[in-house]
């Protein structure tokens, strides 16, 4: 089992489409994917239909005492081979909980420890620094952050990185990052400058390819309901989202020889 982490400190990136996107090119080629929805906003819950109220059982479950399993909070999807985990607004709730409550920080890593099922799980996280984000990379195998190409998003970016490297610290083992240049659009001068500026600053760490703007999937609901009647992914974006696929597992492939 392979838990990605899809965070970025900057919110309008596409974290929620990309956590959607790789959880469908993942369950097309036959694999058992878990999406867990991290942000008390919830719009990958909402996504899948999942009203506000009343509030769904879900992640915030993980943190009660005793806590919740991910087999009892799971939700099947329309999409053959994922399942997902709902977020609540409570989760808002957490960072003031953590005072009191000492090891809140490692629950999502130790519910995580007990489930078996998928073949990867991928955590939707909130666009800032806080509880669930330390969760989601105190338990992750890997670090996707989707990044936006224009320039204000790098800063995002570096913030995350920096986040990053002080939580594998923290944790003593790797937490390897993979850049996602997101929402590019090729007619900007800002668009195209803002990639190859990732791709020349971040290196390996980067794709150096880019998921273009679709409006096709500009509705997360799309990605969470439809079911496409043949193996052609519909649009620019899904296609892409299939060759960055291609890139981590093989990243992730030189990473385990490595290791």
């Amino acid at each position: 089992m392979r838990v990605w982490a899809i965070a970025n400190q900057k919110g309008g990136v596409g974290k929620t489409t990309t956590t959607l996107a790789l959880g469908r090119t993942l369950a097309a080629r036959g694999l058992r994917v878990l999406l867990v929805d991290l942000d008390p906003h919830a719009s990958l819950t909402r996504a899948f239909g999942v009203a506000a109220e009343p509030s769904p059982a879900g992640v915030a479950d993980l943190f009660a005492s005793p806590p919740a399993s991910l087999v009892e909070l799971m939700r099947p999807s329309a999409v053959e081979g994922i399942d997902y985990v709902c977020a609540q607004t409570s989760l808002a709730t957490l960072e003031r909980r953590s005072i009191s409550q000492p090891g809140l920080g490692l629950a999502l890593s130790q519910a995580l420890s007990r489930h078996a099922g998928h073949d990867y799980i991928l955590l939707d996280c909130p666009p800032m620094l806080g509880l669930l984000v330390v969760n989601a990379l105190a338990a992750a195998d890997r670090l996707v952050v989707p990044t936006q190409c224009e320039p204000l998003a790098l800063h995002g970016l570096e913030g995350m990185r920096r986040t990053g490297t002080m939580i594998e610290r923290s944790r003593r083992r790797p937490l390897p990052t993979a850049i996602l240049p997101t929402l590019f659009d090729r007619r900007t001068r800002a668009g195209r400058a803002t990639l190859a500026q990732l791709q020349t600053q971040y290196r390996d760490q980067a794709w150096n390819q880019a998921i273009p703007i679709d409006t096709l999937i500009s509705n997360a609901e799309v990605l969470a309901a439809q079911s496409f009647g043949d193996s052609r992914l519909p649009g620019r974006a899904l296609p892409a989202y299939d060759r960055a696929l291609d890139w981590l597992l093989a990243s992730e492939r030189t990473l385990e020889r490595a290791a």
